[in-house]
């Protein structure tokens, strides 16, 4: 829980640096793939939606990587254009008639039909869309534990997870006969399950309710944009700000006033965080589009006055001429394809006065609103320039809908907006990819298990974490100085070490793996990207961007692009700006447990910027097996001493 959002960090493909995956320019597109996205082909909800009949492989399919065993099978390939002699390939039927669904154990394959999702969602030919809002790449995937996985049964080390659970299994039993030996009784005195059942149960589930409808503040505000009544450049965006802080401080007040246990307040804080971003990335990204959607209103009403305009014979008058644009004579003899190569120079897809604007779109705006008389040629390059801009704007306004009805502003919807509530990601889009149908007995399978590893956790919390916090409070209580305290500070650490670690795995696993599952098979969302495989990282800018890929998303776009392109900062700066944020929601946290402001937790974030940083020097730079010891001790640790840290000082 203490690790639940972490700071940024990106991946350039090759696993060794940590740079960010965008280039200098704060408009260029975002490369999400990079992150090792597993590889099934788009279901409904994407434009390809699937694999079609008659799928034919004419030739082997080459590898540019070695072969590993050519030095054994005496094979005439190089070394590093060896062939294989088969991959193994998956080809399921869905329910839908002529759509399959392609999934490949292999790294090109994957790369082949990442960039082909990638080819379809670009609309501009030759070049990815400059668009402010950075591109997530949904595509169709799954859990690397869950058994719909067709991977994850040929896992090298699925006997390891199958012992993982029969241990737990083993541990439950001993404790339960511990219990009864001691107690009489196979729960023991549970004062943990009593925390959180005995008192205020009822009004925990109402607050939740409340925020849940709260959140509608937010959908409200855009439909009052959408209508013309409010401007998101000028107090939209204010408006909602303000909302969000409003909103984020009274749920934590609410806990102060209510004088909650650690249960409920852990519920409600961090469920009232995934509520603020959820809010953030639909209002700000519906707020994004409702400024296209001006400017293109905009540009269509020029388009009308341009039809009205009288055009002379003779050359242009001494005004328009004067204008720079007329005196790039290409342009006037220009084809469609020709203005494509002069997309640079047109102005940002948000503006909608023309007045302040320094580009050719607002040089023509000028011309046409002057009333100046233009030639034949001259219309129809003014013509086509902004019907090219329309267009460009149109695909905004579309993104990667599949159908006119999920485009803005039909989108705006209570149906769409109670939808995207529900959705396991926290970065807003008109369309992801869906399933065909609910497997109801997978979502009472994942439900049976998220309710039976929180009863162990309840458990091992009562049998090894609540006597050690106890002792400690108790320290405290008798009036024990803070150098006695410190003194036991090793004990308490050591103490907690393997249950903590135990508990946090826990954590995890209920909710990446189980509960996001069931919200996700609940809402037909196909992409299941939840988590990476974490467990192997050798930096912690790895672990950051692959133990919790929903909230690594929207801080890439929501804090360190939105930082880059709003503030212009450095990338430097918008991953410090990033990090920063991060800590500070981690501190929060800690001060709505513990009621006492420490920042333990606060510098242990920090520090992932100069860990991250060291593991690209010479020493630990393409020595895995070391960073990972090193990233396994950090996680071994760190929970047991941020805890000890924090009870007894």
């Amino acid at each position: 829980m203490a690790y639940a959002l972490n700071g940024l960090a990106n991946n350039d493909g090759n696993g060794d640096e940590w740079t960010p995956d965008t280039s200098a320019r704060a408009s260029d597109d975002e490369d999400y793939d990079t992150l090792q996205i597993e590889s099934d082909t788009p279901v409904a909800g994407s434009e390809s939606g699937g694999i079609e009949k008659g799928i034919t492989r004419s030739k082997p399919i080459q590898s540019r990587a070695s072969n590993p065993l050519s030095s054994h099978t005496g094979s005439s390939h190089s070394e590093n254009h060896g062939r294989r002699k088969s991959i193994q390939v998956i080809l399921e039927k869905t329910d839908k008639k002529g759509r399959y669904t392609l999934t490949a154990d292999d790294p090109e394959i994957r790369e082949i039909l990442r960039h082909s999702v990638e080819r379809e969602s670009s609309k501009v030919k030759g070049k990815k869309s400059r668009t402010h809002f950075r591109d997530l790449v949904f595509t169709r995937q799954f859990t690397t534990f869950d058994r719909q996985n067709p991977l994850s049964s040929q896992s090298p080390f699925h006997g390891f997870f199958t012992l993982f659970w029969l241990a737990i299994a083993l541990l439950l039993l001993r404790l339960a006969a511990q219990n009864w030996k001691l107690q009489g009784s196979v729960f023991g005195e549970a004062q943990i399950l009593h925390m959180m059942v005995d008192r205020d149960l009822l009004v925990m589930g109402l607050t939740d309710g409340v925020m849940t409808l709260a959140t509608a503040f937010g959908f409200i505000l855009q439909k009052l944009i959408a209508k013309g009544y409010l401007s998101w450049n000028r107090s939209g965006w204010i408006i909602q700000s303000l909302w969000e802080s409003i909103f984020i401080c009274a749920a934590i007040g609410w806990t102060f006033y209510r004088e909650w246990p650690w249960t409920h307040t852990v519920f409600i804080v961090l469920h009232a965080c995934v509520f603020w971003m959820k809010q953030h990335s639909h209002s700000f990204y519906n707020g994004y589009l409702s400024q296209v959607y001006r400017r293109r209103k905009l540009l269509e009403l020029k388009l009308k006055q341009l039809e009205e305009i009288d055009t002379i014979q003779s050359p242009t008058s001494a005004v328009a001429s004067s204008h720079p644009f007329f005196q790039t004579t290409a342009l006037d003899q220009s084809t469609p394809g020709d203005l494509s190569e002069r997309r640079r120079s047109v102005g940002s897809k948000t503006s909608t006065n023309f007045r302040r604007e320094e580009s050719e779109i607002a040089s023509m705006a000028a011309t046409i609103e002057s009333g100046e008389p233009l030639n034949s040629d001259q219309v129809l390059a003014f013509t086509r320039v902004i019907k090219s801009e329309i267009s460009s704007l149109n695909d905004e306004l579309k993104g990667k809908c599949t159908h006119s009805n999920n485009q803005y502003p039909n989108n705006l919807t209570l149906t769409n907006f109670a939808d995207w509530t529900c959705l396991p990601t926290l970065v807003y889009e008109l369309e992801y990819p869906r399933q065909e149908r609910i497997n109801w007995w997978y979502v009472a399978e994942k439900g049976g298990a998220t309710l039976g590893i929180i009863w162990v956790m309840i458990i091992i919390s009562q049998a090894y974490i609540y006597p050690v916090v106890a002792e400690t409070l108790r320290m405290k209580e008798a009036g024990m100085s803070l150098l006695q305290r410190w003194n036991d500070l090793p004990w308490v650490v050591s103490d907690m070490l393997f249950p903590l670690l135990l508990e946090q795995l826990l954590a995890w696993y209920v909710i990446w793996e189980c509960l996001l599952n069931v919200l996700a098979e609940v809402t037909r969302f196909a992409d299941r990207g939840f988590y990476g495989d974490w467990w192997n990282s050798v930096s912690w800018d790895q672990y950051a961007r692959d133990w919790n890929r929903p909230v690594h998303n929207f801080l890439l776009r929501h804090v360190y692009h939105s930082s880059i392109s709003a503030f212009h900062l450095s990338k430097m700066s918008a991953t410090f700006i990033t990090f920063l944020l991060s800590a500070v929601v981690h501190e929060v946290l800690m001060f709505c447990l513990f009621k006492k402001v420490r920042g333990y937790l606060f510098a242990m974030q920090l520090s992932q910027i100069p860990l991250a940083a060291l593991s690209r020097t010479k020493l630990l730079k393409g020595r895995d097996t070391l960073g990972n010891l090193i990233f396994w001790i950090g996680l071994f640790v760190g929970p047991s001493l941020i805890t000890s840290l924090y009870l007894i000082v």
